[in-house]
C-alpha cells in the first residue's frame, strides 16, 4: 500500500491446500489507469533530483488527462516517465501504472 493506492496482487492463504491466485492486474478503464499514474508520479516527483522532475513534469503536461493525447505523445511521455521511475528507487508503482495503461489500450 502506498499512500492509499494499492499496486500488484492482494493474496489471503487459509490452510495449506490453496491452489492458484486470482489475479487484479488493476483498471481496464484507460482513464482510471491514467489516473493511477499521474497520482505515482506526483509521489515519485517528491523522491527524484530536480532533473527528473522536470522530465516528469514535462511527461505530465503532455499527457493532460490523457483523453486526447496524440499516440506519439502518450508513448513519448510515457517512455520517459518509466526512465525516470526505473532509475528511482521508489518508482516501481509507476512503472507497474504504465503497464496497466499499456495493457488497458490494447484490450
Amino acid at each position: 500500500m502506498s499512500g492509499g493506492i494499492h499496486f500488484g496482487d492482494s493474496v489471503t492463504q487459509h490452510g495449506d491446500h490453496n491452489i492458484g491466485i486470482i489475479k487484479h492486474q488493476g483498471p481496464a478503464d484507460p482513464q482510471a489507469a491514467m489516473r493511477e499514474l499521474i497520482a505515482a508520479v506526483r509521489q515519485l516527483r517528491e523522491q527524484v533530483p530536480a532533473e527528473d522532475r522536470e522530465v516528469l513534469d514535462e511527461s505530465l503536461a503532455d499527457l493532460g488527462n490523457g483523453q486526447a493525447t496524440p499516440p506519439a505523445t502518450l508513448r513519448r511521455a510515457l517512455r520517459n516517465i518509466s526512465g525516470v521511475a526505473t532509475l528511482a528507487a521508489a518508482g516501481a508503482p509507476v512503472v507497474e501504472s504504465i503497464r496497466r495503461i499499456l495493457d488497458s489500450l490494447s484490450s
